[in-house]
């Protein structure tokens, strides 16, 4: 093992003495090929890894052969001694031998002078070691080979100097012998084994050693093996690891939603790879857990100009009036737009840059850049606007898909289709028109879809794609189609589309071809001449009016339309269902809308009601309609009856035109109304989702838009180091106060706890810990209203003030001036528990790890909501309706806002490896996502964890060339100031850092910095000339009148010159340019933003401006009394005070009405908010007249305007006479053994362990004069009786006559069970214990049926089965033969008979003899059996 500590010298090798012999060499085996190969291997030059790899094969080669060696010794063992050989031979006369095989080899002539041991070596038994040695190369001795060596000393005496052993030799399974293939791999892996041996310093043999030392050797030290039994347990077990670690994946390891969560699926592995931004490979947002690699088609230049139109008058209703309508005020900047949307759809679809680049660095071609007039520039495109471009960008493409598949399913149709191909496909504009179209074209070519999809099949089957068959349907459309019906249709004069052309052109296209023949008469001539098939002309006349409307209901024209109109005039109402009407009352939150009239959509747009409707509607509280008010309706209704209708004055165009409204009514009805309600509720609820979403997004981005918070005294850019105090719920006896200080990097550098600020000893050790520590900031929070004396304290604390004794000064006097302030806790509030924090902060307290996350927080909100990830939707923006918009629609737009202030930030590269916190930045830059993000930072860790400059992501393939473009400008490479004084380097040095890589600047425009910046020095390009490019840039940031130098430059001008000589427009830019060039990287976020004051109660009470309304009675518990005022606290811990004058009239005295720990309810009067001293409390009133008027009226949730107050009353009414029934009502108890005041559902549970016919007698809801009896028919099968009691007794106790169906009547109960019901339930046994009955489900009886009349195909088949809808009743089920299908006829039961419709049947074979009579009566007639 020597030999692989010199690695370090291993080109050099080692001398091999000149007088050592090699014997083992092969006659006839000199390959010079070879020799030179293996000297040329004396100098090894591999790669490092290459070499661990090759140490670790020979480990593994070493202990193969080790353990193939033992299972030999272990055979040689098992044999017998020679000793015993010849004992045995001796008794026996025979002779034996030991039986092993060995393998045949040449004889090896040394070309070498003999030595001392050269003869032994030729009788020595060749080992595995030696099997393989070079046959060419001169060898040594090695002393570390005598045991291999003394192997084949038993062999000796019988084999002579033949040099043979191992002949044959069984593998390492004993299965055996090893082919000439495997023996010649064998010998080259022993031969590179041997050279890398030599090469590293390790000599295979040591001569001077004789025959008789290694005997000496031997017999001391045995042959070296005597423990391989210890070793080769371990030795499996390590190569066993190492084969388990070699085929082991991770996918074996770990489960499927690991994998997916750790971003290791095959997918991602994609997205990494990929040159294209990665949110641009995602379906959805990188924060969700249902991520999906985007498979779309990127789009091509030719596919811009339409994408430009379509995505253009889609950007929003606004940027439509002021463009594109008449009177619209940039009407003449129309072109200008369309440029401007070309330009961006072109940088994203098909340059593939995200927005922030495009926002950041082309700018200049969002605005109207007039050369003439340049100063007069327009911005054309917001951001947001910009983002809604990239949406509908990939709504477009999608549509495009979707328009190839079409076409490619209209070609497999093999037709030529010109109302198709002129009129229909080149007006397909949206996905629903795509789904239309591909709709009307299977309807109108059903026979063709068939060879389409055969075809289509034999495609699949042949690239061995197998799926489901799927089911196939035939409705009554295709029906008629296929009959002469279409002929008679083809008689109405005008083909559906002729008459969709006609309503489109709003003229007549085309003209109705009139028939002579009055429709009815016309009709006839189409009728069926075999009698038994005959219909009826009305009967063809409404089978081709369904052919008709069908056809204009399926067309795309006509369907588009519709929906034209629906978004613009539909309206929707709402009624409350019977639980709505109960359920929701004034207060309840759906009260807004349960009584909804006639609201037009176009005004639901940008609000949460619609979504909230949907939300009642699920919950089975209203009912939703959209339809159009009935003026459109009448008016779309008789312009598509013009369209279709004759202007002749006969009598058969008069009936004709009757014949054709009919369909025009059939297809609005049926299909086009039904389809516009359909897309309109979708519509409605996608746009107010977007709608929705955008505005949560919106308030993020305005807590994310906003700097670090700053003193007076710091500067902007500065961070602040933060003290962040807790108290937690404020509870003196269980929490005590968390104090975390966490540095101006963010790294947490104290923590301590106290347990309150009125001890010296803690006043002194919180006093001491300011000193120390000197923040900058104090933070305070909790999640009480406790937390306010704590703030309060704080603020004497540190001011010298002292609450003990008002007006008197501390002993420790004023400590500092740092201001005190609460901010958002909702974040600090998640990060407590999470696993993030748990793994930061393990031993802290989840008190203090929520100080933590409230002073990481004030130094960067952007950073703490980056690292949400997808926990960020927990944060709540719109307190009502947020829950109401999809998840992963709230990621979409949240990551976007976060996308867009993390590259107005920009992200500190290096600080970003080193950092896992503010690594949470970095999958937001433009380009990158998590995946992106996670490979950047380990490259970066491999080279070492620091980059000098922007150059090195391409040059050390950090970064693909798309990602360097948009994500370069972006990631910052900080330097310090004074680093930037003294940089200096020369001109080719391309790893020296470069100061343009700490801007906004892009490396593309580098050069128009260096320009600008040369020419604010006024320098020549001789002066710079030999120095590094970006030299003169540190110039003139060093240089300190460069605000003024940089002023002077007309910008415009150069602008200008760009223009004229490139096309470039970079007037923004040269802005941008100008700015960095001043100060890198300046603040450009809003001021911190601090809470509102009811911001502050809403933390840490959960009231709010509207649980805390003016006039609201609340409940509270008295904690204090004094003589004329009481000290209480609501039930959030907000406190309140209750003067003496709120109290009575009379100006009582408070403890003269209240006491300690009393509840009582009070209206709120007042209320006093000073959040700045401390301060919030409310006042209450207890006078008797306010607390009788409650605070319904204030509590009532306000109708909308559009509330149908009427039907409100009318259903009020009749609840009210409902609770007025119910009160009334007086529940009958009668003395009968079988009364029982159940209810429906508590009888049938009561008789579900009774016999078969039990009765139970219960009270009827009719009314006093009803009884209801309810006896059980089978298991799980009830029959419910109404009895009318025709004398009731007004109390209740006795029955009159009892009438059953006003043709029973019965003296009493014990007569009623009996003779009915008993009588029923006799009459239900006889018929189950019939052959024919067969117990179960109607369909089991069915299935029976038919496996019958497959066994017996001559004869009908019958059977009984008890009819589950209707207790008490029979089915009667019968298949006649096998071409017909199964009928069912009704069977009721009655206490005297069966009744087979309206036959009676005294018995069961009555019954069957009469629906035997009557099934042949209807087979001779032809009429159908179908009940």
């Amino acid at each position: 093992m020597q030999g692989l500590g010199q690695e370090g010298e291993e080109g050099e090798g080692d001398e091999i003495a000149p007088n050592l012999t090699d014997d083992s060499s092969e006659e006839g085996e000199d390959d010079e090929e070879e020799a030179r190969r293996i000297r040329e291997g004396f100098i090894v030059d591999e790669d490092e890894d290459e070499e661990e790899d090759e140490e670790k094969e020979e480990r593994r080669r070493r202990r193969k052969r080790r353990k193939k060696h033992h299972r030999r010794r272990e055979e040689e063992e098992e044999e017998l001694e020679e000793d015993d050989l010849e004992l045995l031979a001796e008794n026996t006369g025979g002779t034996f031998k030991k039986s092993r095989l060995t393998r045949l080899r040449r004889g090896r002539v040394s070309q070498s002078p003999p030595t001392t041991s050269s003869r032994r070596r030729t009788v020595v038994e060749s080992s595995d070691e030696d099997l393989d040695n070079d046959d060419n190369l001169p060898q040594v001795q090695d002393i570390q080979k005598i045991w291999d060596d003394e192997r084949g000393r038993d062999d000796e005496e019988e084999y002579g100097d033949m040099d043979m052993d191992d002949f044959i030799e069984y593998d390492e399974e004993g299965g055996g012998a090893m082919d000439e293939a495997s023996r010649a791999e064998r010998r080259r892996e022993q031969q590179e084994l041997q050279r890398r041996k030599r090469a590293l310093g390790i000599r295979t043999e040591l001569g001077g050693i004789d025959a008789n030392a290694w005997d000496e050797i031997h017999d001391v030290f045995g042959d070296g093996h005597d423990y391989d039994w210890a070793l080769a347990g371990e030795e499996d077990i390590e190569q066993d690891e190492e084969h388990l670690k070699a085929d082991t994946k991770y996918q074996d390891v770990f489960e499927p939603s690991e994998i997916k969560k750790r971003m290791l699926t095959e997918d991602d592995d994609i997205i990494r790879a990929q040159d294209t931004p990665e949110r641009m490979q995602l379906a959805t947002s990188s924060m969700s857990y249902s991520t999906t690699l985007s498979m779309h088609t990127p789009l091509t230049e030719a596919d811009l100009d339409g994408a430009a139109m379509w995505v253009t008058q889609r950007i929003s209703a606004r940027k439509n009036r002021e463009y594109f309508s008449n009177d619209g005020q940039s009407r003449h900047l129309r072109g200008a737009l369309v440029m401007a949307v070309t330009f961006a759809l072109r940088y994203l679809f098909v340059e593939e840059f995200e927005v922030p680049h495009i926002w950041a660095h082309k700018r200049d071609y969002l605005c109207h850049f007039d050369i003439s007039d340049i100063r007069t520039r327009r911005e054309l495109l917001s951001l947001n606007e910009l983002w809604r471009i990239f949406v509908m960008g990939q709504k477009y493409r999608s549509l495009l898909e979707r328009k190839r598949v079409l076409s490619t399913l209209y070609e497999r149709l093999q037709v030529h289709d010109e109302v198709y191909e002129k009129e229909i496909f080149p007006r397909v504009d949206s996905v629903e028109l795509v789904a239309d179209s591909t709709e009307w074209l299977l309807l109108k070519y059903k026979e063709k879809k068939g060879d389409a999809f055969e075809f289509r099949s034999r495609e699949e089957e042949e690239s061995d794609i197998r799926k489901p068959k799927m089911p196939s349907r035939i409705s009554a459309y295709e029906v008629a189609k296929n009959t002469v019906v279409s002929k008679l249709a083809e008689g109405f004069g005008l083909e559906p589309y002729q008459v969709v052309a006609n309503f489109i052109a709003s003229e007549r296209l085309y003209f109705v071809q009139d028939q002579e023949l009055n429709p009815t008469i016309y009709a006839e001539q189409f009728a069926d001449p075999d009698p038994v098939k005959v219909q009826t002309p009305e009967g063809l006349l409404r089978r081709a009016r369904l052919i008709l409307s069908t056809e204009l209901g399926k067309d795309p024209q006509l369907r588009d339309h519709i929906r034209k109109i629906f978004k613009e005039d539909a309206q929707i109402t709402v009624e409350p269902t019977e639980r709505g009407i109960v359920k929701i009352d004034q207060n309840h939150p759906y009260n807004n809308f349960k009584y909804l009239l006639r609201k037009p959509i176009r005004d639901m747009l940008e609000s949460a009601q619609f979504l909230h409707i949907l939300a009642a509607e699920a919950e089975h509280l209203v009912t939703v309609s959209i339809f159009l008010p009935n003026e459109l309706k009448a008016d779309f209704e008789q312009k598509l009856s013009n369209a279709f209708s004759s202007d002749n004055f006969n009598e058969a165009a008069r009936a004709w035109n009757i014949e054709r409204n009919q369909v025009v009514q059939d297809a609005i009805e049926q299909h086009l109304i039904l389809l516009g309600a359909k897309w309109a509720r979708e519509y409605l609820r996608e746009e107010v989702e977007d709608f929705l979403a955008q505005s949560c997004a919106a308030k993020l981005r305005k807590r994310l838009n906003v700097a670090p918070y700053i003193t007076s005294a710091m500067k902007a850019g500065d961070t602040s180091s933060v003290l962040a105090v807790s108290w937690g719920k404020g509870d003196p006896q269980k929490d005590a106060i968390s104090i975390v200080f966490l540095d101006e990097a963010g790294r947490m550098r104290e923590h301590t706890k106290v347990d309150n600020l009125y001890d010296s000893d803690n006043v002194d050790e919180f006093i001491d810990l300011l000193k120390r520590r000197k923040p900058d900031v104090i933070v305070i929070g909790g999640f009480s209203m406790a937390t306010l004396k704590l703030s309060q304290r704080v603020k004497e604390v540190i001011r010298g003030g002292n609450s003990q004794i008002p007006g008197q000064e501390s002993s420790w006097g004023q400590v500092t001036d740092v201001p005190v302030i609460y901010v958002y806790d909702d974040v600090a509030r998640m990060y407590q528990h999470s696993h993030r924090a748990a793994e930061e902060f393990g031993g802290l307290s989840s008190t203090a790890k929520y100080c933590v996350g409230l002073a990481r927080y004030t130094q960067s909100p952007l950073n703490e909501f980056a690292a949400l990830g997808r926990d960020i939707t927990a944060i709540t923006f719109e307190e009502d309706d947020q829950h109401l918009v999809p998840v992963d629609k709230l990621l979409l737009v949240f990551e976007r806002a976060l996308v867009d202030i993390t590259n107005k930030v920009g992200v500190d590269i290096n600080r970003a490896v080193t950092d896992s916190y503010y690594q949470h930045l970095l999958p937001f830059v433009c380009g990158l996502g998590p995946r992106k993000a996670q490979a950047l930072v380990k490259k970066i860790g491999a080279l070492g964890g620091t980059l000098v400059n922007r150059t090195q992501f391409i040059n050390n393939s950090l970064l693909t060339t798309k990602i360097f473009m948009n994500a370069s400008a972006f990631l910052r490479i900080a330097r310090e100031d004074n680093e930037m004084r003294t940089f200096k380097n020369r001109r080719d040095d391309g790893d020296a850092p470069d100061p343009l890589d700490d801007t906004r600047i892009h490396p593309e425009d580098y050069e128009l910095a260096r320009k600008m910046a040369t020419d604010a020095l006024e320098l020549d390009e001789e002066d710079i000339h030999d120095e590094h490019p970006s030299h003169v840039v540190t110039l003139i940031m060093n240089d300190a009148d460069n605000e003024k130098k940089l002023m002077e430059l007309n910008l415009d001008e150069f602008a200008i010159s760009l223009y004229q000589a490139n096309y470039d427009q970079k007037r923004h830019t040269l802005n941008v340019i100008r700015d960095e060039l001043l100060k890198t990287y300046a603040e450009q976020r809003d001021a911190f933003l601090l809470p509102q004051d009811m911001e502050v109660v809403t933390m840490l009470s959960g009231e709010t401006e509207r649980t805390l309304r003016h006039g609201l009675m609340v409940s509270a518990v008295v904690y204090r009394t004094a003589r004329n005022m009481a000290f209480v606290r609501l039930d959030s811990g907000v406190e309140g005070v209750i003067t003496s004058k709120s109290l009575s009239d009379n100006n009582a005295q408070v403890e003269s009405f209240l006491r300690k720990g009393q509840t009582i309810s009070g209206i709120i009067i007042h209320r006093t908010i000073d959040i700045t001293h401390d301060i919030f409390n409310v006042e209450l009133s207890c006078q008797r007249q306010l607390l009788e008027e409650r605070d319904d009226e204030i509590r009532k949730v306000r109708p909308d305007i559009y509330y149908d107050a009427v039907r409100e009353d009318k259903d009020r009414d009749m609840l009210n006479r409902k609770k007025r029934a119910e009160t009334d009502r007086s529940r009958r108890v009668i003395k009968h053994p079988n009364f029982h005041n159940f209810k429906a559902a508590q009888a049938e549970v009561f008789l579900e362990k009774q016999q078969r016919g039990d009765v139970v007698i219960r009270p009827s809801s009719k009314g006093i004069d009803h009884l209801a009896v309810t006896w059980k028919v089978d298991d799980g099968l009830y029959q419910h009786i109404d009895v009318t009691d025709s004398n009731a007794d007004p109390s209740g106790q006795t029955t009159g006559q009892l009438i059953v169906d006003s043709k029973f009547t019965y003296a009493d109960l014990d007569e009623l069970i009996v003779n009915h019901i008993q009588a029923m339930a006799r009459r239900v046994e006889e018929l189950m214990a019939h052959e024919k009955f067969k117990q179960g489900p109607e369909d089991e009886l069915h299935l029976f049926l038919k496996n019958s009349l497959a066994a017996n195909p001559a004869k009908s088949m019958y059977g009984f089965t008890l009819n589950r809808k209707k207790p008490g009743h029979f089915n009667l089920c019968f298949l006649a033969n096998k071409n017909s299908t199964v009928q069912t006829w009704p069977i009721r039961v009655s206490p005297e008979a069966y009744f087979l419709f309206e036959a009676a049947a005294v018995g069961v074979p009555e019954l069957c003899d009469a629906f035997k009579v009557r099934s042949v009566f209807l087979a001779f007639l032809g009429s159908p059996t179908t009940y």
